[in-house]
């Protein structure tokens, strides 16, 4: 998988250092201490040097994202991969990285986001996309609802990812929305629906095994 994307890989390991450029050319216009941590309500309150923001934040999502491909490139299932997830995995990082870098770097110069919403919109564009391609991905151990009872049996596995996907899809566009609400109520729903889209496709994976179990099949 590594050598097929060998392109895609430097492409997007050069991306996820980008803010360290940005850092060293701002280096004397940025203070000391950086945001690096936000609340619930989009306040700042948390703060980290700026050479751990700049270089270690950076070198931190690269690591992460090295992890991430070569954990799936050992996949010995890695070829029943969704080319769309895997290109979710081939860009979250460097997103994440430029993203972050531009948020910290720009509150720290004064500049006002809405971190809290930046947040919520780039989760629920997650959860739609994972959705979205969660029906056409096949068994592997890497990507997807891995359980005893998918990786056992690939009707289970179909079965299951088919009502993943529209439940993950549903879960994002909620997600989505909830920017409007108060942020009390953004953090509260956030929460259910993680905890929905984990729950639910794991106990309806259980109940299909359970069910075969009792035909004796």
């Amino acid at each position: 998988m590594i050598r097929k994307n060998k392109g895609k890989l430097i492409l997007t390991s050069i991306i996820i250092l980008i803010p360290i450029v940005i850092g060293l050319i701002l280096w004397n216009k940025l203070p000391d201490k950086l945001p690096t941590h936000w609340n619930a309500e989009g306040v700042v309150d948390g703060w980290s040097s700026k050479g751990f923001t700049v270089f270690g934040l950076p070198a931190i999502l690269f690591g992460f994202h090295w992890l991430c491909l070569l954990g799936s490139n050992a996949d010995p299932k890695n070829k029943n991969y969704s080319e769309k997830l895997l290109q979710l995995v081939f860009w979250i990082c460097p997103i994440i990285s430029v993203l972050f870098g531009v948020i910290s770097y720009g509150t720290a110069l004064g500049m006002e986001f809405q971190v809290d919403k930046i947040t919520l919109i780039l989760a629920g564009v997650v959860f739609i996309v994972v959705g979205n391609y969660m029906p056409k991905c096949k068994q592997n151990y890497t990507m997807g609802i891995k359980l005893p009872w998918t990786l056992n049996d690939e009707e289970n596995w179909n079965r299951t990812h088919r009502l993943g996907g529209k439940l993950w899809v549903a879960c994002g566009v909620v997600v989505i929305l909830s920017m409007f609400l108060p942020n009390k109520f953004m953090v509260a729903i956030f929460l259910s629906v993680v905890a929905v889209a984990v729950f639910v496709p794991s106990v309806y994976s259980y109940l299909l095994f359970r069910e075969k179990e009792k035909r004796g099949e």
